[in-house]
């Protein structure tokens, strides 16, 4: 019996794999063999016979190697990624081979050649984590590498890999911070402490000069624009336009010019037609974050000029909030700044349940401790007491005047420039039916940022439930228009449809509600809305249908909906009540 006993040993494993290789064989098979097998038997290989890995098999573009220790894992794999970097630097992107690699620690069974078991797993799931030309380590290698050898780690917080039953802390290795040349090292700027970001000179793809002109000055606008975000870190244009006409490495561009973010994109001209073209790309993975397209005619070329420009700083916005907080996400709460904390709490805030809102509370109250003078914090605690209020409790709708009310203050004091403080503030304002008072303050905010659709938003909220709709209907689809993937879009629909309910276009109404269904169905307030302007349409059927699908509610949101909210006139609530009455066939 006992030579059937499972036999294990404790074993450093390396998993690998080629980033896009399905593209790159499909684009040129025989070239990208070929340079595969160059690259094991020019590099590969020799790393591995040096530090005494053993090939236990290979997959196609993958391979799993042994090693004895974490330390020969570690300083092979840093080795095939620089040495693969310098084969890289004369071939063009769409042709590179770059391996991804995860390395982990464990105690593995053996069969023959092969190995088994979740420490093998666990390499190949980290190995998906790392980024092309990077590599991902557990905490476990870390642990056992610290000390031992030179490389700098970026902490990936814990990750629940497939199949993997706990979560497991990883790390990626900075590649290029290891026995790195002495310039290369100097050359390299920390990063601020607010997000940043680089636009750089727009290529221009015309072979026509009078382009040039049109390209530069565009990427000068975008600029400008980027500059009003607060929370954003800009590199001013003299900077940017040093990497004109040359070929650039993104990274290489994050690490001199000291930004996680780079803007990249291209001009071309057919007739009197130009397209733009723009992406965003994280400066540290490579990973490409946003990309988008503009086709315009060149009737006036100034004015194309501009609107490319407020469009792709309105877009960006959001783009860069988002890829912020999947970035946060993987750290540990504890290893958090006041920015990351509020980064945090803002993922939650946008996920619109009771318990998620609490989270948000307690991650803004968090960058609030860790830097009182941080305004982000105050005005994010402001949203999500706000929201508890209004959604999520049967507290009197005008809490909000008190500690909402005063966060938001306490945020526009601490940075008057700040657009997204004046736009808080001005929706708590709204709650207080301070209406003159409360549009001042988001015309302010406007003319702060003009092109954040949150801001914008806001405006068009506190314009229509103040009685200027028509402005308030053209501010709202302004802010939908500017960032059609926004994370608020259905609250902006909400509002939309509530305003064109009120002005009694029934017909508009019915179809916005109907996009707040699609984006929201457990929002049950729009199921109300939708019963009542068909009720209001004679289409009385199909409205008493539409009140038997409303999704359950709690006793609180049920309590919550029988109330009339502050910033609601008496008479347009009545034209709400009446319109669900019909619906249902009750006479008031």
């Amino acid at each position: 019996m006992a030579s059937d006993k499972v036999k294990r040993k404790l074993a450093a494993i390396l998993a690998a794999d080629i980033a896009g290789y399905s593209r790159l064989m499909g684009a040129d098979e025989a070239g990208t063999l070929a340079r595969l097998k160059e690259c094991r038997r020019e590099l590969i290989d020799p790393k591995n016979k040096q530090y005494r890995g053993r090939l236990v098999k290979t997959t196609g573009d993958g391979m799993l190697i042994e090693f004895p220790s974490v330390v020969d894992a570690v300083s092979c794999s840093i080795e095939v990624q620089q040495g693969m970097r310098e084969r890289n630097a004369h071939i063009p992107p769409e042709k590179r081979i770059e391996f991804r690699i995860g390395i982990n620690l464990a105690d593995v069974m053996i069969e023959g050649r092969d190995l088994y078991g979740d420490g093998v797993n666990i390499a190949a799931r980290l190995e998906g984590l790392a980024e092309p030309g990077g590599i991902c380590i557990s905490q476990t290698v870390l642990n056992h590498a610290r000390g031992k050898i030179a490389f700098e780690v970026e902490d990936l917080g814990e990750q629940q890999l497939k199949n993997i039953s706990k979560p497991v802390r990883a790390y990626a290795i900075c590649v290029g911070a290891h026995r790195a040349p002495t310039e290369r090292l100097s050359a390299a700027l920390p990063l601020p402490e607010k997000p940043s970001i680089a636009v750089l000179p727009f290529e221009n793809m015309s072979g026509d000069p009078e382009q040039e002109y049109f390209a530069d000055g565009m990427v000068e606008d975008i600029i400008t624009e980027l500059s009003r975000i607060r929370w954003l870190f800009v590199i001013a244009r003299n900077s940017s336009f040093t990497y004109k006409g040359q070929p650039v490495d993104v990274k290489q561009v994050g690490r001199e010019l000291g930004v996680r973010y780079v803007l990249e994109g291209s001009v071309r001209k057919g007739g009197n037609r130009i397209r733009i073209t723009g992406q965003l790309i994280d400066a540290l993975t490579g990973v490409h974050l946003w990309a988008e397209r503009h086709d315009r005619d060149l009737s006036d070329i100034f004015a194309v000029q501009d609107e490319i420009a407020a469009s792709v700083a309105a877009v960006i916005e959001p783009a860069l909030a988002a890829a912020e907080q999947q970035r946060v996400l993987r750290k540990p709460p504890e290893r958090l700044d006041a920015w990351e904390a509020y980064q945090r709490g803002l993922w939650h805030f946008h996920q619109y349940r009771p318990e998620e809102n609490k989270t948000a509370l307690a991650f803004f109250s968090q960058a609030i401790a860790l830097d009182p003078n941080f305004a982000p914090g105050h005005y994010g605690y402001a949203l999500a007491l706000q929201w508890d209020i209004w959604h999520f409790s049967t507290r009197p709708f005008l809490e909000v005047q008190g500690r909402a009310r005063e966060e938001a203050h306490i945020a526009v004091s601490l940075d008057d420039n700040d657009a997204t403080a004046h736009a808080v503030l001005a929706h708590m304002m709204m709650w207080g039916s301070e209406w003159e008072a409360a549009i001042a303050e988001a015309r302010i905010a406007v003319a702060l940022n003009p092109n954040s659709a949150f801001v914008i938003s806001m405006l068009g909220c506190v314009l229509g439930f103040g009685g200027y709709r028509e402005e308030a209907l053209e501010r709202l689809q302004q802010a939908i228009r500017a960032s059609p993937h926004d994370p608020l879009i259905w609250l902006w629909s909400v509002w939309r449809g509530a305003l064109q309910f009120l002005s009694r276009d029934f017909v508009a109404a019915l179809q916005t509600w109907r996009q707040v269904v699609r984006l929201r169905p457990s929002y049950a307030t729009a199921y109300e809305y939708i019963a009542a302007s068909l009720a209001y349409l004679g289409q009385l059927d199909e409205a008493r249908e539409t009140l038997e699908h409303i999704p359950p509610q709690s006793t609180e949101q049920l309590q919550r909906w029988q109330q009339r909210p502050p910033w609601m006139r008496p008479e347009d609530y009545a034209l709400r009540v009446e319109g669900v009455r019909l619906a249902a066939g009750v006479r008031g």
